[in-house]
């Protein structure tokens, strides 16, 4: 609605019926479609943003690996809205936000458990933050919430991206809590969100 531009949502197979690595593999499919018939679909294949918010996050930044390492194209931009990344847990935010703000500790990562199966959670595809390389991504924005379990591990991606010479910008909004970009109707940073992100999808590269 702010964007003035055409959105796509990708689905995917959900766990437990379908475990890894059903909805990376559906992501990665669903993008490639979108890029092939591009056109047909009204899209300008050269300002595809990929987006996402916690799992979806996840799949974007995973998807846009995929799409690096076969060397085929890349998004416009990434947008990752409290993302997904690390299935040790192994951040100091699980621990001082895992217990009291709805969205906790056990409940991300029996997500996890349910999706991974018997896949290891240090699977690249699973804990993305531990990739070593993330050269050649496109430009990437990262949104955290103050009192969010996975708040240090998207910006701990934001430095590791800044490291590598990835253009990159992250924002922490404070005083709201992991999943609060759904609460456009009661929560001001929740709108400011929609806005500022609607501004970026508009104008990719700006």
């Amino acid at each position: 609605m702010f964007s003035g531009c055409r959105v796509i949502a990708v689905q995917y197979r959900l766990a437990p019926e379908h475990t890894f690595p059903a909805a990376h593999d559906d992501a990665e499919q669903g993008v490639m479609i979108i890029h092939r018939h591009a056109e047909q679909l009204g899209v300008d294949a050269s300002r595809i943003t990929l987006a996402g918010d916690s799992a979806g996050g996840h799949l974007a930044l995973v998807t846009a690996l995929r799409l690096k390492a076969a060397g085929t194209w890349q998004p416009a931009q990434l947008i990752l809205i409290y993302p997904m990344l690390d299935a040790t847990a192994s951040m100091a935010s699980y621990a001082s936000n895992g217990e009291d703000y709805i969205i906790t500790r056990d409940t991300l990562l029996s997500g996890y458990e349910m999706y991974l199966a018997a896949t290891p959670a240090t699977h690249p595809d699973a804990s993305p933050l531990w990739r070593e390389d993330f050269h050649g991504l496109p430009p990437v924005h990262i949104l955290t919430a103050e009192f969010d379990p996975l708040r240090d591990e998207g910006e701990v991606l934001y430095r590791r991206l800044t490291e590598q010479g990835v253009e990159s910008s992250c924002q922490r909004y404070l005083g709201v809590i992991h999943g609060f970009f759904q609460l456009g109707g009661v929560s001001n940073a929740a709108r400011d969100a929609m806005r500022d992100i609607a501004w970026r999808v508009a104008s990719p590269g700006r």
